[in-house]
């Protein structure tokens, strides 16, 4: 009988992207906006003139390898591997200066997962997969599978989709 598979995203499902992201911006350019003030948006939308250097942040190859683990994911998905297929999927072509990092942050934090399971695409549609944790959902628009959206302070604004708001509820959601 075959595993049902179940794709997660990296930055702000298992990776705390968005808070480096946030502290750097503070810091560089003496700003005070916190994540009560992303919700429902994005920081370029809040500060559009600097819409280029909010993206160079994502552009440095070293961005992405000291990103905190988002709390209860490593053990979560540990229990996870004893029932599904799980694969680390992250669009990494929209940054291809972040392979390497992405790439040895996860043998870092997630370890005991097999390195072929790590997937750097581009559009999440090719995925074949039963599910997509991911926090962005424009990557369910043409997912075949179920998109399961990861709770962060920009899509607080969506519905329509299976919402998980932190690891212990994808725990109930998968293994209840």
């Amino acid at each position: 009988m075959l595993m049902k598979r179940i794709a997660i995203d990296m930055d702000e499902v298992i990776a705390d992207a968005g808070l480096k992201h946030l502290k750097l911006f503070n810091r560089d350019f003496n700003e005070n906006i916190t994540v009560q003030d992303l919700m429902g948006t994005h920081l370029k939308v809040l500060r559009p003139h600097l819409e280029t250097e909010i993206l160079n942040y994502l552009k440095d190859p070293a961005f992405f390898r000291d990103l905190e683990v988002m709390q209860g994911s490593q053990q979560v998905i540990k229990e996870l591997t004893e029932h599904y297929e799980v694969f680390i999927t992250t669009a990494a072509m929209e940054f291809p200066t972040s392979f390497t990092a992405k790439y040895d942050w996860l043998k870092e934090h997630f370890g005991f997962l097999n390195e072929m399971n790590f997937v750097f695409c581009g559009d999440k549609s090719i995925l074949n997969a039963d599910f997509l944790i991911d926090d962005n959902v424009r990557h369910f628009k043409h997912f075949n599978g179920q998109g399961i959206l990861f709770s962060a302070p920009h899509n607080s604004n969506e519905t329509g989709y299976e919402r998980v708001n932190n690891w212990q509820e994808v725990k109930r959601f998968f293994l209840s």
